[in-house]
C-alpha cells in the first residue's frame, strides 16, 4: 500500500534505510554504542532530509552487541525460541535501549524521529517456517503525518516456539514491498558485499551468483549475516544497495553506493 498525506492526496514512496548493528554499536563488547559513528550516521540522516533529497524515510537499526549477544547467551535465534519471559526481556530490553539512544541522536538533529517495536506488533502465526504477519498500518500513518518511524531487531511471537529473533533485515524486506518503497539501502561494516577476493561486487541479481563468494556469517550474528540479507533484499522490487558508513551520504542523495541487489 502507499500512505497518503494529511490532505488526502497520493505521498511519495519512502526510502528504506538499514542502519546495521555493527555499524553504531562495538559489537565485541556488550551493549556499548559506537558514538561517533552513530552520530555521523545521524549527521548524515539529517542532512538528508534538511536539504530534501529524502521526503520519507523508514529508518530500521540492527542489535550489534545489544540484541545478538542476549540472544546468544539465551540459544535465541531466527530458528530457535523461548518461552522464558525473562530471556525474552533480556533480549527486547536490550534493543529497546539501542533504539532508545538511536532516537536521542536523531532528535538532536531534530529528526522527528518515533519508534515502532515489533515485538508489540509482529508474528510468526504459522511458525519459524512460515510467513511474517507484520501490520504496516502504523508506520505507514506515522510517515503520513511527518514522522521518521525507526524500527529494529527485535522478538517476534512464534507459533510453537514462543519468542524468536526477527532481524532487522527481514524488516526492511517486509517494509520495503509493504510500503511500496523507493528505494534500499542497508548501512554495514562493508563497503558492500565482497567476493573471494575481497573485491565490491558491482551488481548481484541472483543469489546463486554469488553463494560461494559469500561464506558462513558471523557466529555471534543470530539473525544471518550477509548471506541472508542479499537472498532478502532480492526478494524485493525496489533497487537496494549495500554500502559502508562512507556511502550513506551518497545513497541518502539518491546515488547508489557500493553493491546494487535488484
Amino acid at each position: 500500500m502507499t500512505a497518503g498525506t494529511p490532505a488526502g492526496r497520493p505521498a511519495d514512496p519512502p526510502v528504506v534505510l538499514k542502519l546495521g548493528g555493527s555499524v553504531i554499536t562495538e559489537k565485541d563488547r556488550p551493549e556499548t554504542v559506537d558514538e561517533s559513528a552513530l552520530a555521523t550516521a545521524c549527521d548524515a540522516v539529517a542532512g538528508a532530509l534538511a536539504a530534501g533529497a529524502v521526503d520519507r524515510l523508514v529508518v530500521i537499526h540492527g542489535g550489534g552487541s545489544f540484541g545478538h549477544h542476549h540472544a546468544s547467551e539465551h540459544g535465541i535465534s531466527t530458528t530457535e525460541g523461548t518461552h522464558d519471559a525473562d530471556a525474552v526481556m533480556d533480549v527486547h530490553g536490550a534493543m529497546a535501549r539501542l533504539n532508545r539512544a538511536v532516537l536521542a541522536a536523531l532528535h538532536d538533529r531534530d529528526v522527528p524521529a518515533v519508534p515502532v517495536h515489533p515485538l508489540s506488533l509482529s508474528a510468526r502465526p504459522a511458525g519459524v517456517d512460515g510467513d511474517l504477519d507484520l501490520p504496516r498500518s502504523s508506520t505507514a500513518t506515522l510517515l503520513a503525518e511527518g514522522f521518521v518511524p525507526v524500527l529494529h531487531g527485535d522478538g517476534v511471537a512464534t507459533a510453537a516456539e514462543g519468542v524468536t529473533v526477527v532481524s532487522g533485515d527481514e524488516l526492511v524486506v517486509e517494509l520495503a514491498a509493504g510500503l511500496d518503497a523507493e528505494r534500499v539501502g542497508v548501512c554495514s561494516t562493508v563497503p558492500g558485499v565482497l567476493d573471494g577476493d575481497g573485491e565490491v561486487i558491482d551488481r548481484i541479481d541472483s543469489f546463486e551468483a554469488v553463494a560461494d563468494a559469500l561464506g558462513a556469517s558471523d557466529a555471534t550474528d543470530v539473525s544471518g549475516g550477509m548471506a541472508a540479507k542479499v537472498r532478502e533484499l532480492l526478494e524485493l522490487d525496489a533497487p537496494a544497495s549495500v554500502f559502508g558508513p562512507e556511502g550513506l551520504e551518497t545513497f541518502l542523495r539518491g546515488d547508489a553506493p557500493g553493491t546494487r541487489i535488484d
